[in-house]
């Protein structure tokens, strides 16, 4: 993950939990429905930066609609759960650029933005119900 989202999340992993799980869960949904306008946008111009951001649109949404959370379609997996795999997800929204060959080019950009407006959404998210700081360290430490 870029120096810039890892520093998003540490900071923000340290600070209340202000995000309830139906404010994360329509979050969720405006990310993925981003990435699907960025990957109609791109595709004329950018077919590597265009797929990525569908692929992107695809996992979020299909995280969402099966988070056992407000907004969640089959609840097939609970809301911590949900928690590992944002931190994974931004990772690799991240790194797409270098994986497929255009971090040289503008619409990188998007896929850095996105990725540290998703690690501060994961990092200010009560995912645990209890508003403590450091769920992150937690979650992490639970996935290892």
């Amino acid at each position: 993950m870029p120096i810039l989202a890892n520093a998003t999340k540490a900071v923000t992993d340290r600070m209340p939990k202000v995000i309830s799980p139906g404010v994360h869960a329509i979050i969720d949904y405006a990310a993925a429905g981003t990435f699907f306008a960025m990957g109609a946008l791109f595709w004329s111009r950018n077919k590597r930066a265009a797929v990525s951001s569908l692929a992107c649109g695809a996992a979020e949404a299909i995280t969402a609609a099966t988070t056992d959370y407000p907004g969640g379609v089959v609840k097939a997996m609970s809301f911590t759960t949900h928690g590992r795999i944002d931190v994974g997800l931004a990772a690799l929204v991240s790194s797409l650029p270098g994986l497929m060959k255009f971090t040289d080019e503008a619409e990188a950009r998007f896929f850095g933005m996105q990725a540290i407006a998703m690690a501060g959404v994961t990092g200010l998210t009560d995912f645990e119900g209890s508003g403590r700081t450091k769920q992150l360290k937690r979650l992490e430490k639970k996935a290892a």
